[in-house]
């Protein structure tokens, strides 16, 4: 899955021959799973039809303020254009229209909206050789990159008037190449591998029956996609769970027992960073399995049950450089008990919730959660949803192995 997956991207069409490429360029966005809007100068219409983007993009394609064909027409608002985009793409950005945005004119949609966003904002120049090499168009290009502005370089080749040097635009898929390259070399987890367990573990009584509990997997996936949107190499280890997610960036092994998930953990720990078990593994397994169904003869079935290995304490008794973080579920003396099991286990990072909080725990969206850390640095937050906690314990994890 591409890093632009699921992103909201503003494509901005300003009046130059390349115009006539941006139709690629909205289907190649649309093909990697982003959302795209198309807000074109009036001019740019002449080269490439608001009906081809719409249909691409399956959004309307803004180019006014208003629309006056229509008797009905309601505002295109330059500023929630600007807030709905997490990237805006000027492509292709003319002499004119970088020379606008440079100094601030504001003469139609695309350009008031240009200044309303708050988003990285990518423009790919394309013009004559001789335009190229202006000083005012150099100016320009400076200027902008000083704003914060990233500069898709344009090539070199055969012009529209029959020149051959630099001011080709850049093609779609090298436009993409480059976003995406960009916006991996920023991310704070980039180079980094994470290993996550997640979802219930079974400890099988008979080939049809199991010991087993209620965990959804759930915050463990949301850590797993936080991560990997971070730039995380992540190896996902789950045990049976109806959760699902898809992102190159995330390899998953699945597994069903406790000691399948212990030798899985420790096969991908020595190569990982950091090591988040959010997995509820089973505390005890039947004894002996039985070959076959055991049937219903009596009036009660006595299982012998023996301890499974403990995954987090193996893990912190070999960890070297890397940062380990567990989490507990507790009932009752809550914040003891996992101060107790921080020390124990040799983690670095704790994570607490209590099922005598309503909304926290097993199969919800929302969990509550406390993180202690070992500086005996305790952290309280509020009920948030599963993808919102991921959110901070990687926050709370970065700050900590950049440190």
């Amino acid at each position: 899955m591409s890093i632009l997956s699921g992103k909201n991207i503003l494509l901005g069409i300003s009046a130059g021959i390349a115009a006539y490429k941006t139709a690629s360029l909205v289907r190649l966005f649309v093909k990697l799973g982003a959302n795209v809007k198309v807000v074109m100068t009036p001019s740019s219409k002449e080269f490439v039809t608001p009906l081809t983007l719409s249909t691409l993009s399956k959004n309307p394609v803004y180019s006014s303020f208003v629309n006056e064909d229509d008797d009905e027409a309601v505002w295109n608002s330059h500023v929630d254009l600007g807030l709905w985009a997490d990237l805006f793409v000027v492509a292709p950005a003319t002499a004119n229209t970088m020379s606008k945005m440079a100094n601030g004119v504001c003469d139609n949609l695309l350009l008031a909206t240009y200044l309303s966003a708050k988003c990285p904002v990518y423009f790919a120049p394309t013009m004559d050789l001789d335009m190229y090499k202006h000083p005012s168009t150099l100016a320009s290009f400076e200027k902008l990159k000083s704003f914060g502005n990233i500069m898709i370089p344009a090539t070199s080749g055969e012009l529209a008037s029959g020149l051959v040097g630099a001011g080709r635009m850049a093609e779609p898929e090298d436009i993409v190449t480059f976003i995406e390259n960009d916006i991996l070399s920023k991310l704070p987890l980039r180079g980094k591998k994470v290993l996550i367990t997640a979802g219930p573990t079974y400890e099988a009584i008979d080939p049809v029956r199991f010991i087993g509990n209620h965990s959804s997997g759930k915050m463990g996936f949301e850590i797993a996609k936080a991560s990997a949107n971070l730039g995380a190499e992540v190896i996902l280890i789950t045990g049976p769970t109806n959760q699902k997610v898809a992102h190159s960036f995330i390899h998953v092994v699945p597994v069903t027992s406790a000691e399948e998930m212990y030798n899985a953990a420790h096969e991908y720990f020595n190569d990982v960073d950091v090591a988040i078990l959010s997995a509820a593994v089973a505390d005890y397994k039947p004894k002996e399995v039985a070959s076959q169904k055991i049937k219903k003869n009596d009036s009660t079935l006595t299982l012998n049950l023996v301890k499974t290995k403990d995954i987090l304490a193996s893990l912190g008794a070999v960890k070297k450089q890397q940062y380990l973080v567990g989490f507990a579920l507790e009932t009752h003396n809550e914040l003891e008990n996992a101060k107790g099991k921080l020390k124990r286990k040799n983690l670095n990072l704790i994570v607490l919730n209590s099922l005598n909080d309503k909304g926290a725990g097993f199969k919800g969206d929302t969990n509550k959660v406390t993180f202690i850390d070992d500086k005996n640095t305790i952290t309280q937050f509020e009920l948030k949803s599963k993808a919102e906690v991921a959110t901070d314990l990687l926050t709370k994890i970065i700050k900590e192995i950049d440190a």
